[in-house]
């Protein structure tokens, strides 16, 4: 007599997937916030009134949730640029390039009054960004596909080319700098090309959904369809991939420039929905966070969306912890890096295990080969 398997919830398509994802990310998490705590009891604070003081500036009211849904928003769609290189095998470190690539873009758009549209003048000046940064990573990724050139190496010193041309544009480009004005800046964006506020009284705009759809969507790119078993393929064992007919140059480039397209996203949504200008350093830094939001995520889309809030929760509520608790302002970085770390070494002990298992079933398969 047959006995039926008892479901569960990880057994359902996709919910169970995103469930069993993002535990290793929560178990990184876990551990880095206990690691952390013994650093903060030794530097003389009580570390669960740190992380009081740390919820609170994070969630204390409205208006600081809605500080951590703002930050969250660049964090989701660069780390997402960053995780899919990941599934590739590919470190695509020109985030923080493609941001500002695509906020140029965008801002090239929004600054222009035509007349449309608000839907309308947002939607150009969203593709324009996206394009701007596409073109953009197309350089690393048909370097490093045709000529073996280090994508790393290549796409941070993009990276300084980006910045030094944004600096360019918002401080001497007539058709672009704001005239006398006392800082680098742009030109005001038309009101028809700023994203609309969600609450009023604070700087909440729909960055951060887009991020989320963006980050499940991808997720089942990577994971059901004909592209996410290529790049998987791709990152887990090139030469099985060039022997099964996959093209490995395309799939490299495609790989490079929908995270670049992904970044300029990011770039395009922080200038069209929170700053409505380009100015000389306005992501100063959120490109590299975007690559620990990745390393923490271990390169899973959805733990990218549980990385990403993670961050956005230590920047909003790390300086409320050390204005009332008078915890260094560093303990925040301290506490990312260690949780990237414990993630990091969840995932090598996570696959050891797979490792093992499959090597045990392969014992088991040649062994019922021999009996037979």
């Amino acid at each position: 007599m047959k006995t039926e398997k008892k479901a569960n919830i990880t057994t359902i398509p996709f919910l169970g997937d995103i469930i069993l994802s993002g535990s290793r990310t929560l178990i990184g998490i876990a551990l880095g916030l206990l690691t952390s705590g013994i650093l903060i009891a030794l530097s003389n604070a009580n570390p669960l009134v740190a992380y009081g003081a740390m919820i609170k500036g994070a969630f204390g009211d409205i208006y600081a949730f809605c500080n951590v849904l703002v930050r969250v928003s660049p964090l989701l769609l660069g780390g997402m640029g960053v995780a899919i290189g990941n599934k590739a095998g590919i470190w695509n470190t020109g985030i923080e390039g493609y941001m500002y690539l695509g906020a140029i873009g965008s801002g090239l758009v929004a600054i222009q009054d035509w007349g449309l549209p608000s839907a309308l003048h947002i939607l150009l000046a969203v593709i324009a960004g996206m394009a701007f940064a596409a073109a953009w990573g197309l350089i690393p990724g048909y370097l490093r596909a045709h000529r073996g050139v280090n994508e790393v190496t290549c796409t941070i010193m993009l990276n300084y080319v980006a910045i030094y041309l944004t600096n360019w544009l918002v401080s001497d480009a007539g058709f672009f700098a704001e005239s006398g004005a006392f800082f680098p800046m742009s030109k005001i964006f038309q009101d028809s090309a700023q994203l609309p506020i969600l609450l009023r009284g604070t700087s909440l705009h729909p960055g951060v959904f887009v991020g989320i759809i963006v980050c499940l969507i991808f997720f089942f790119l990577l994971k059901y369809t004909p592209f996410g078993f290529r790049t998987r393929m791709l990152g887990g064992n090139p030469n099985a991939a060039r022997y099964s007919g996959v093209d490995i140059k395309k799939q490299i480039i495609l790989v490079m420039v929908l995270g670049a397209m992904l970044g300029g996203l990011g770039g395009a949504i922080e200038v069209i929905g929170l700053r409505h200008r380009v100015y000389s350093d306005f992501v100063t830094g959120v490109g590299y966070e975007c690559i620990a939001v990745a390393l923490l995520a271990g390169g899973n889309p959805v733990g990218v969306i549980f990385a990403g809030f993670f961050f956005a929760i230590l920047k909003v509520g790390g300086a409320t912890m050390s204005i009332e608790t008078g915890v260094s302002s560093s303990m925040t970085s301290i506490i990312m890096a260690l949780c990237v770390l414990f993630v990091i070494g969840v995932g090598l002990t996570d696959n050891h295990q797979v490792k093992k298992k499959s090597n045990k079933a392969d014992a088991v398969a040649v062994v019922k080969q021999k009996e037979e």
